[in-house]
C-alpha cells in the first residue's frame, strides 16, 4: 500500500496480525531488508509493518535535501501509523531507521511501546576518535554531483569498496540506478550530517520506553563503544546484545541471532511491563547462549515462539 506523508508517498507493507511491529531500514536498504524477520515475526503472532523510508525503494523521492531531514521522517512514523490505524508500536530501526526510531521514541514517545536500534546508537551517545575515523563517508556523500559520480563510476566500484560484504549490494545497485535515485538517497547525509559550526549539545527529550541496543563486531561504519554508551541516555529499562561474526548490515548476516534477540526482548517485555535496568556487561542465569550479553533471559526448549505468540494475541 502507498502512504501519502508530508510531501512523499511512501510504500508500506503490512504482514500479520496482532501487536504492530513497525521495522525501519536504512541506506541503502528497502523494507526488503526484513525479509529474515517478518516471517518470525507473524509466526510468532505480531503483525510486522515494513515500509520503504523516503528516497528509498518503492517510496517517492522528493527533490530537495530539505525533505529528507530527521524530524520528517519521524512525521513520516506518526502518518504511516496513523494511515494503518496503530496507536503505538513496538519500534525496530537499523541504520538510518535506528536514527528515525531514536527521535520517535523521544518526541513520540506515546507511540513506542519499546525500542530496538541496529547498529546506530543515542544521538547524543559521545563521539569518538574511532568513530570519526569511519564515518569518512558521510563527509564524502555532502559533495553534491561528485559524490554521485565516483559512488556509480565503473559499474559502481567505490560503492562496491564501501559496501564490501553486503549482500544486497545488487539489489541496492539496481535500486540507485533509476533516475534521481542515488541523489534522493544520499540527501540523507546532506540534511542531516552536513558541518556545522560548533555549538551547544542538543536539547534532546529523554528515552523512557524500553530499549535495546544492537551492535555488530563486524561494523566497519560504527563504533560499538557509542551503542554500548548509550544506556546512560536512555531513563528507561536498557539492554545491550553485541553479536560476533556479522557485518553492519545485521539482519541480513545474522537473522536467527537477531530473531532469537528480538523475540525475547518482545516476549520479556509484554510478561513484565517493566524490566529493571543492568548494565551491558551483566549476566544472571538462566540465559541462552545468543542472550548472555543482553540480559534477556529466554524460555528453553523450544517453546519461545509459542510463548510470544500467546502474549502477542492478548496485549
Amino acid at each position: 500500500m502507498m502512504v501519502e506523508a508530508n510531501g512523499a508517498d511512501l510504500y508500506v507493507e503490512v504482514h500479520g496480525d496482532g501487536v504492530p511491529v513497525l521495522l525501519l531500514h536504512g541506506w541503502p536498504d528497502s523494507s526488503a531488508l526484513w525479509r529474515g524477520q517478518v516471517p518470525v515475526l507473524t509466526a510468532s503472532g505480531f503483525r510486522a509493518v515494513t515500509p520503504d523510508l523516503r528516497g528509498l525503494g518503492q517510496s517517492s523521492r522528493p527533490e530537495g535535501k530539505e525533505n529528507y531531514q530527521l524530524s520528517t521522517m519521524v512525521a513520516d512514523v506518526a502518518a504511516v501509523l496513523g494511515a494503518l490505524g496503530i496507536d503505538s508500536a513496538h519500534v525496530v530501526g537499523h541504520d538510518w531507521g535506528a536514527a528515525v526510531a531514536w527521535l520517535t521514541a523521544m518526541f513520540l514517545p506515546d507511540r513506542v511501546r519499546t525500542l530496538t536500534a541496529l547498529s546506530v546508537p543515542h544521538p547524543l551517545a559521545p563521539v569518538t576518535v574511532r568513530q570519526r575515523e569511519m564515518a569518512w563517508y558521510q563527509l564524502f556523500f555532502q559533495f553534491e554531483g561528485v559524490a554521485e559520480a565516483q559512488v556509480s563510476n565503473e559499474d559502481w566500484a567505490l560503492f562496491r569498496e564501501i559496501a564490501a560484504g553486503y549482500k544486497d549490494v545488487d539489489r541496492a545497485i539496481a535500486d540507485l540506478s533509476r533516475p534521481g535515485a542515488l541523489t534522493a538517497s544520499l540527501n540523507l547525509y546532506r540534511a542531516n550530517l552536513a558541518p556545522r559550526m560548533p555549538g551547544p549539545p542538543r536539547d534532546l527529550p529523554p528515552v523512557a520506553a524500553p530499549t535495546l541496543g544492537i551492535w555488530s563486531d563486524g561494523d566497519r561504519f560504527l563504533d560499538g563503544a557509542r551503542m554500548r554508551a548509550s544506556g546512560d541516555l536512555v531513563t528507561g529499562p536498557w539492554r545491550y546484545a553485541e553479536i560476533a561474526g556479522a557485518s553492519h548490515w545485521i539482519p541480513l548476516d545474522a537473522p536467527d541471532q537477531l530473531n532469537e534477540l528480538l523475540l525475547g526482548w518482545l516476549a520479556a517485555h509484554s510478561l513484565s511491563g517493566t524490566i529493571p535496568p543492568v548494565s551491558a556487561n551483566r549476566t544472571e542465569p538462566p540465559y541462552c547462549a545468543t542472550c548472555v550479553r543482553s540480559g534477556i533471559s529466554l524460555d528453553t526448549g523450544g517453546t519461545m515462539s509459542r510463548r510470544v505468540a500467546w502474549i502477542a494475541a492478548r496485549h
